[in-house]
């Protein structure tokens, strides 16, 4: 997409940055970089339609779980990209308002992160709701690009690139050559469809039951036993026991979980493949002679890169901070055009 830098560049000035992400939300601003990191969720009451903002970000995660009757956990964003307005909105406001500091009296310019393929109708609908928080003007840019300028590709060259960003809700695959997206593929599954999965493993097989928060703090337990190769460890689980209705402890042995794992990352290496079926054969030559870049929180779980590896024989690599690319790249090219 440098065209499309070329043409923000040329007309518009952004104040900051957002990758509003499934699982966080993240403003950058030039020459300081992040200013704003908490998690993507907020807590309304339920009354009618008279809702009204309770907490948002790290205050609302802390109260997923345990809100009493007449509130509500609503998360913004579902498989990337939004899904509820009003949530939308009021989460924008909140993470604007928390991170100016006074650094601004009018209302800022930002770039967003979208993912790749959202629809027209997805994009008006996050520009709609960023200007409802207090944006003045928003330009949209593919997160799959802003991740591979983040990871430091060379994005503008006349060479095959294949980036795979993977987050919390969706996983994009994309093959990038002379500052465009050529080919784009994704699944809505990400490190939240492993949450999901692992809790409907537990329920169905042991009936037994954990929350969104134990069920995140399990994967990644598990995921670093994994990482280390330590897979005859045994996991403690705190959650529900539903036979008896009593809280309890059960313990697991990672390699049971690894199933659930494997099942998640098939689904991840079928969009690969599927992405490098359709690759042009010059941009396959290129992507053969330099791997595959991976990138976001899944790029952390050494097991991926194997499966990718073994599935296609490509070589996988991950940038130093992998979770941090998409925002590093924003910054990159904040600098870039203002």
């Amino acid at each position: 997409m440098r065209n499309q830098l070329s043409d923000i560049s040329k007309s518009f000035r952004a104040d900051i940055a957002m990758d509003l992400g499934t699982a966080n939300t993240l403003v950058i601003k030039s020459g300081t970089g992040v200013i704003f990191n908490e998690a993507t969720v907020c807590c309304f009451t339920e009354n009618g339609a008279k809702n009204r903002l309770v907490a948002a970000g790290a205050e609302a995660q802390d109260m997923i779980g345990r809100v009493p009757r007449g509130l509500r956990i609503a998360k913004p964003l579902r498989g990337g990209v939004l899904s509820d307005m009003d949530a939308g909105r009021e989460l924008i406001r909140y993470a604007i308002r928390h991170s100016r500091s006074g650094w601004m009296a009018r209302q800022p310019n930002a770039l967003i992160g979208v993912p790749a393929d959202a629809t027209q109708a997805e994009q008006r609908a996050l520009r709609s709701a960023a200007q409802d928080a207090g944006i003045a003007k928003v330009e949209l840019i593919a997160e799959p690009l802003l991740a591979a300028i983040g990871a430091g590709l060379d994005i503008d060259a006349p060479r095959g690139r294949m980036l795979i960003d993977c987050g919390a809700g969706t996983t994009e695959v994309v093959v990038l050559s002379l500052g465009a997206i050529c080919l784009s593929k994704s699944t809505r599954i990400g490190g939240n469809t492993l949450d999901g999965a692992l809790m409907d493993h537990l329920h169905l097989r042991h009936r037994f039951q954990i929350g969104q928060i134990a069920a995140e703090a399990l994967k990644l337990k598990v995921t670093d036993w994994l990482d280390r190769g330590q897979m005859d460890e045994t996991v403690g689980i705190r959650g529900h026991n539903l036979a008896t209705g009593l809280p309890q402890t059960i313990e697991l042995p990672c390699d049971e979980l690894l199933i659930v794992y494997e099942r998640h990352l098939q689904a991840i290496v079928d969009t690969v493949r599927s992405a490098l079926h359709e690759t042009p054969p010059e941009l396959s030559r290129d992507i053969l002679e330099d791997g595959v870049m991976l990138t976001g929180g899944a790029s952390m779980v050494n097991l991926l890169s194997q499966r990718i590896t073994d599935a296609t024989g490509l070589s996988v690599s991950c940038p130093p901070e992998p979770l941090k690319t998409v925002a590093q790249g924003l910054e990159t090219v904040l600098q870039q055009i203002n």
